[in-house]
């Protein structure tokens, strides 16, 4: 079943109106007719299966059928604070961790990022992976769609950091597996979490000692070197093993 995103204001008296380009995608792409079924997300945690009662000006207007809680959300908030990595990597790291159940994506100019933008390439990338999160949301059934946030300078990503309640950084030079056990076992369900994950060639020592500093746990990923568009997802597939409830 098709997937489409409202605010919660678009829904009333028994119907939801779907308005901007998913209007187009649903009438000219899917060639979708009344009577047919979608499922509708409000961005506030409840879900709607839907037919198309009629398109008008600009707009379309679905009956509610059924109305429920979301359940497709983990426990806990994840914040992926992922080091900007070169070429189009970010693009399918943001797609996969919104899959997995990261409720927002940081993108973080670390020391050792290749990629430098200027502030109007920055706006046109954080405008496509927004567009590329929405897209996974609805092939992933979400109950919202995880913003991508502009990207952050190392201490901004800190600041920000320090707000929720656990934060993670695997790092190389972490080998105690027994440690990243320990740190994975007291997170509980309701708890905010940030993982760092470092761009091509890691994080500095400065950076990962600032990151300490402001609370973060150095856990290890295994004897393994892994990519940066692999360490992120590798420790979101932990995260919500543990927390699916």
């Amino acid at each position: 079943m098709y997937h489409f995103f409202v605010t919660p204001d678009a829904v009333a008296e028994g119907r939801i109106f779907l308005e901007g380009g998913d209007v187009n995608h649903m009438k000219n792409v899917l060639r979708m007719r009344p009577g047919e079924q979608v499922e509708i997300s409000d961005g506030n945690n409840r879900m709607y299966r839907c037919a198309v009662e009629r398109y008008e000006e600009g707009k379309a207007v679905l009956a509610i059928l059924e109305s429920r809680m979301a359940d497709t959300e983990l426990a806990s908030r994840i914040t992926l604070f992922q080091g900007l990595p070169k070429a189009d990597k970010m693009d399918w790291i943001v797609q996969k961790a919104v899959e997995l159940g990261a409720a927002r994506v940081v993108p973080l100019a670390a020391r050792r990022s290749v990629v430098k933008l200027d502030e109007k390439k920055s706006e046109k990338k954080v405008s496509r992976w927004n567009s590329i999160s929405e897209s996974a949301a609805k092939q992933a059934g979400r109950a919202d769609v995880p913003e991508v946030t502009r990207v952050m300078g190392w201490k901004e990503a800190l600041e920000l950091a320090e707000t929720l309640d656990v934060l993670l950084i695997p790092y190389e030079l972490e080998r105690d597996m027994e440690h990243t056990r320990t740190c994975l076992e007291r997170i509980k369900p309701g708890q905010s979490i940030g993982m760092f994950i470092g761009p091509e060639g890691g994080f500095e020592k400065e950076e990962v000692e600032a990151a300490q500093r402001a609370g973060a746990e150095s856990i290890s990923l295994g004897r393994r070197i892994l990519r940066t568009e692999t360490a992120g997802l590798a420790l979101l597939s932990v995260l919500m093993f543990r927390l699916e409830q």
